[in-house]
């Protein structure tokens, strides 16, 4: 997907302009028709649009999920109620504090103004509205039903919050132990193992293994903190420029779904985001192929990604999307199943929706569960830390005592 800059001109003749995201320029001209617009000029506008949108997003943050919860139920309730699409708007700009998102708002209402559909407008802000949000506002505009529409991405950023809440609790203690056993090393290293160390060397004996490995790591990292620090924050800078590339991020995605404990538990939330935007967008009238697009890129995995839009074009071949499921060896027998139920039944969307319901379920019970997993592991590296730290302190003052009591 890529962001269009586009002048076009509406059924008065009156001249519109403003920014889509579409595959292609024949894709963004498309959209443009459909929304009752004749394109004048387009042009690619990919790298400004990224541009304007990281100065906007430092200047005033970027728009949280929970901004875009409470937005679509809003809206939801407002359309519901009757209130013209405009005043809608236009009141949500005025009752939101985020900047970023009431400069979005303004530009929608223009856009509004002269002529564009919600979805046109909205299409306009990527990095505020992505494509799912997009499509579906459209399918509701083109139905009738943009009161279910804006339900539906309700629902769906719910479960998204809820699903990074639970995440986020879950590692917490984890991460909290980690942090105290890494600074614990860098005091025994600077402080405590250096004051022994002159101590141990007016022995004139052999210091056991343990102590001396104390003793080399202590000034080792007394001598190379700097490099040490340097080398890991030019790592870490190279690292995360590598994994915006496009064969870095799949690297590093394919490597996440593979780690021991964390992978599987990473793996079921993008099958359930999966799930959860595939049957939306099928249930609401999406075509197939667009929808496997959107759900794919709704993954947020490049990895899941890249198969599952592998799908969509065997698919647009004549393939079933049992057998496109099947071939693309990134779903679980249970989602196979749903798939082929469905096609068998007609009830795609409602099977793949159970599938998620599923997913959901497991995880759930998986990050409940990861702080269980995860403890052992912590517990036995802290413990193998102390066991280091004593026989490599006590051992030698052991041995002067026995030279004392001799």
């Amino acid at each position: 997907m890529a962001f269009f800059q586009y002048r076009a001109r509406n059924a008065r003749g009156e001249l519109n302009q403003g920014r889509l995201e579409a595959a292609s320029a024949t894709a963004a001209a498309d959209s443009l028709i459909s929304a009752g617009l004749m394109p004048v000029e387009i042009k690619e506008a990919k790298a400004s649009a990224k541009r304007d949108f990281k100065w906007q997003a430092f200047l005033h943050g970027r728009v949280k999920l929970e901004v875009l919860l409470i937005l679509c139920r809003q809206f939801s309730s407002l359309t519901r109620a009757g209130i013209p699409i405009l005043r809608i708007v236009e009141g949500l700009r005025d009752t939101t504090d985020n900047k970023l998102l009431i400069s979005a708002l303004n530009d929608v209402a223009d856009a509004l103004n002269q002529g564009q559909t919600l979805a046109n407008a909205l299409a306009a802000h990527p990095h505020i509205f992505n494509s799912l949000f997009v499509s579906l506002v459209e399918v509701g505009e083109s139905t009738g039903q943009l009161e279910q529409a804006f339900l539906q991405l309700a629902h769906y950023f719910q479960l998204e919050l809820d699903t990074r809440r639970r995440v986020k609790a879950a590692i917490r203690y984890p991460m909290f132990v980690s942090i105290a056993m890494i600074a614990a090393m860098v005091v025994m290293n600077i402080y405590v193992i250096p004051a022994f160390s002159g101590i141990f060397a007016g022995l004139g004996a052999d210091l056991p293994w343990t102590t001396r490995l104390l003793i080399g790591s202590s000034e080792f990292f007394t001598q190379y903190i700097l490099h040490m620090v340097v080398g890991s924050l030019v790592g870490i800078v190279l690292l995360m420029r590598y994994v915006k590339t496009k064969p870095g991020k799949l690297r590093w995605h394919t490597w996440l779904l593979r780690i021991p404990i964390i992978g599987p538990l990473v793996k079921r939330i993008l099958l359930a985001r999966f799930c959860r935007s595939f049957s939306m967008m099928l249930g609401a009238g999406v075509p197939i192929v667009q929808v496997l697009t959107l759900a794919g890129n709704a993954t947020g995995n490049a990895y899941l990604t890249q198969a599952i839009l592998q799908m969509g074009d065997k698919l647009a071949s004549g393939s079933s999307l049992s057998a496109v499921a099947e071939q693309s060896r990134v779903f679980t027998p249970l989602i196979l199943q749903m798939f082929k139920v469905g096609e068998e039944t007609g009830r795609v969307d409602q099977m793949v929706m159970e599938a998620g319901r599923f997913y959901e379920e497991e995880v759930d019970y998986d990050i409940t569960n990861l702080t269980s997993k995860i403890e052992p592991i912590l517990i036995v590296a802290i413990s193998g830390m102390v066991l280091i730290l004593a026989l490599g302190i006590f051992t030698p003052m052991w041995d002067m005592v026995g030279l004392v009591g001799g």
